[in-house]
């Protein structure tokens, strides 16, 4: 599919904008018994997680128009996470499968204490292996499809793509071209200091496309860690 020019025909109809979520999905294993630490918990079942895809659900589920665009290891469990992605009405054209890399996988309880923990599993997997020349841009960017003109409005992103190459590089790629196609930018920067080299490495590439962004959430918790000051200042 090509990139429509301004010349696009009155008779074609405009379909729903989509909102184009890029980033990680991932199995989350979660303790079967509630406020325990990792270690004490006796098993754990198994849900699909990653914020960036938990956002396209649920805008699917409200009745509105979404996509992904991420990396999945070709096994089972990213087979499986890409099918639920479908199941929930997700566009999953941009969803890749990759041969020498497996899903990303993550440990997350909340302890008695309030406190979460997380352990992650990546050395490197799938989601982090995504290229720039791997991306879907047609997702973002305004195409004819079936007689009809379908256009991405929102773009929305983590940062946990921005930690390593090639993945980041593919985000900046894909960051420019929703700029470039008129797209709002919204950013989750999900901070999990655990997968960054360093506290600093963290702050640092959080804040390196703060700028791009039309809308930022952040905890009042994020929001300390990022300035080193008071979030009610």
């Amino acid at each position: 599919m090509a990139p429509l020019g301004d010349g696009v025909a009155p008779a074609a109809a405009a379909a729903p904008g989509l909102v184009v979520s890029f980033g990680e999905m991932l199995i989350d294993f979660v303790p079967d018994v509630a406020g325990v630490s990792l270690a004490e918990s006796g098993g754990f079942f198994k849900a699909p997680g990653g914020a960036p895809a938990n956002v396209a659900c649920a805008v699917s589920k409200l009745g509105g128009s979404s996509a992904f665009v991420g990396k999945f290891g070709d096994d089972e469990f990213g087979h499986m996470l890409v099918e639920i992605l479908k199941q929930n009405g997700v566009n999953a054209e941009g969803c890749l499968f990759d041969q020498h890399a497996r899903t990303a996988l993550a440990f997350v309880t909340l302890k008695s204490n309030g406190e979460r923990e997380f352990m992650f599993y990546r050395n490197p997997s799938a989601d982090m292996l995504l290229t720039e020349a791997e991306l879907n841009l047609d997702l973002i960017r305004r195409v004819r499809k079936k007689k009809k003109i379908r256009r991405a409005r929102v773009f929305h992103y983590g940062s946990i793509s921005l930690i390593t190459e090639p993945c980041r590089s593919a985000h900046v790629a894909a960051t420019r071209a929703a700029k470039a196609a008129g797209l709002l930018c919204s950013y989750d920067p999900n901070v999990r200091l655990p997968l960054w080299p360093s506290a600093q490495a963290a702050r640092d590439g959080i804040i390196s496309i703060w700028k791009e962004a039309d809308f930022i959430k952040l905890s009042d918790e994020e929001v300390a860690f990022l300035t080193q000051g008071d979030p009610n200042d």
